[in-house]
């Protein structure tokens, strides 16, 4: 199987810890961020990720591979329950951390972004939903203050180190991404409970942090 990603998608970080959980290989395929034929000649739109599968159909929407790749090799590692204190989270802090994180990301070292044109491309394209970067440097500091106070709030929901809520659940593949990509941000104030859950997350799916 091959999966088409781009590094510093968290919808491709999803499904990177499904075949990592479950020990099961896939070849990552990194395209470049202005490659729109590759992805549309697959399945039609620019998007990752992308799986094809060993029947070499092409398979796209996060959720939907994880759901299939968790059929394979029983047993499955989707056997806990959802929290609705964490999806409460969740959807609070997504309200505002794209935010500080895209600035990062643009000029972050991801494969995705190795090419001039590549890192332009991703500039233009966030600028646009997002708005210009400069400008958006100068919240910065409130949003680092935003988060920190949120990791605290998080810390409090996580009941076990290796899964959020005791037992895999879908509300894993939803916070490790985000946690993945919080590493991008210095001055962050990590818990030592959301630390401890980050780092044994990235060990079970076999996904190293950025730093």
């Amino acid at each position: 199987m091959e999966l088409y990603i781009y590094t510093h998608c968290p919808f491709c970080i999803k499904t990177r810890m499904i075949f990592g959980l479950k020990n099961i290989a896939v070849n990552l395929i990194v395209l470049m961020n202005d490659d729109e034929v590759t992805p549309k000649k697959m399945i039609n739109k620019k998007m990752v990720p992308i799986l094809m599968r060993k029947d070499n159909k092409y398979m796209a929407e996060s959720l939907d591979i994880i759901k299939y790749i968790d059929t394979l090799n029983h047993p499955s590692v989707l056997m806990g329950p959802t929290n609705p204190a964490i999806h409460h989270w969740l959807n609070h802090v997504n309200k505002y951390i794209y935010h500080l994180l895209i600035p990062h990301i643009a000029i972050a070292p991801f494969l995705e972004l190795s090419t001039p044109e590549a890192r332009r491309y991703f500039k233009i394209k966030k600028e646009k939903s997002y708005g210009n970067f400069d400008s958006l440097t100068k919240d910065f500091a409130k949003l680092i203050n935003n988060i920190n106070n949120d990791l605290q709030q998080l810390a409090i929901l996580i009941a076990k180190p290796d899964a959020a809520n005791g037992q895999l659940s879908l509300d894993d593949f939803h916070l490790f991404p985000l946690l993945y990509l919080l590493s991008l941000v210095r001055k962050i104030k990590y818990p030592i409970q959301v630390t401890h859950y980050r780092d044994n997350i990235s060990k079970q799916s076999k996904i190293p942090l950025l730093f």
